[in-house]
């Protein structure tokens, strides 16, 4: 329940931040007087600031969706909120890749995209688990959003991001609506709510991590099977020389199916296949 909505919040907070990246096109801070400490997003835009964005917005969602519904402290979430988000907007002045005025305006468009979709994410979960055609109507979305959304004077990691998230996005709802439709019960009863935070015992910490470690084998697995998989299948559809693989995975023809089907099948996974793992070994 919370994981789903989440993730529909996290999707389009990443995508309008990504897309508005390329609208402004502002570069990034320049190196000197900065200190760059983390280069590989150098190529992308610098406003807003996605990881501020993503840094307030996902804390900041968790107090909303979590509070009344799990018995805890206010100010406990509030704390772990503030705390949160101060690291990771700190984060990206101090490693040298965004200004002060990324990083607010950052932490203000994503205030300002949780005010318009929180109030609906409701209606969003409901549509991705019960309408008949959310499915074909989700990938067919979010596979547009991807293509036409938005265009690069050169190539930069922006556009596999985007595809990557939109793909996430897209395999977890669909996971979600066969999951509804199978009539698999992950979500709690609604007359066992609010929910107390269970007391730490070895069994449940033993529980909970031996669920982690499968489930991100599971999901690495999956990711490294796709990509082996997509990217010279790509290559071979759209007739693109494979001699040089990091060259043919920055052309659009395979770096968009390859980002968003293999993390299309990541969420997929992490939402459907993941928690039948579970429940058939006795984990859930």
């Amino acid at each position: 329940w919370l994981g789903r909505r989440l993730i529909i919040i996290w999707v389009w907070v990443m995508y309008l931040g990504q897309c508005t990246k390329d609208v402004i096109r502002w570069p990034r801070p320049a190196s000197p007087p900065v200190v760059k400490l983390e280069v590989f997003y150098n190529s992308e835009y610098s406003m807003p600031s996605t990881h501020a964005m993503s840094g307030t917005a996902i804390p900041l969602a968790l107090l909303l969706l979590s509070y009344g519904r799990w018995q805890y402290p206010l100010m406990f979430g509030l704390i772990l909120a503030f705390c949160w988000c101060s690291l990771v907007c700190c984060s990206r002045i101090y490693m040298g890749m965004h200004s002060i005025l990324d990083v607010i305006a950052g932490f203000l468009y994503a205030i300002l995209i949780l005010v318009v979709f929180h109030p609906v994410v409701d209606l969003i979960d409901n549509f991705n688990l019960t309408y008949k055609y959310a499915p074909l109507i989700i990938i067919s979305l979010h596979l547009a959003l991807g293509i036409f959304s938005f265009t690069l004077d050169t190539w930069s990691t922006s556009r596999g991001d985007t595809a990557q998230i939109l793909g996430c996005g897209a395999g977890v709802a669909c996971g979600s609506h066969i999951n509804y439709i199978m009539d698999v019960k992950l979500d709690p009863p609604p007359d066992t709510l609010p929910l107390s935070l269970s007391s730490l015992t070895v069994t449940v910490f033993g529980k909970a991590i031996l669920r982690l470690l499968i489930g991100v084998i599971v999901l690495l697995l999956t990711k490294i099977a796709m990509k082996k998989a997509t990217i010279p299948l790509a290559c071979k559809i759209f007739c693109i020389p494979r001699d040089d693989v990091r060259k043919a995975r920055q052309r659009m023809e395979v770096e968009l199916p390859y980002r968003y089907i293999t993390y299309g099948m990541v969420g997929f996974s992490l939402m459907f296949i993941v928690p039948c793992l579970f429940h058939f070994i006795g984990l859930s």
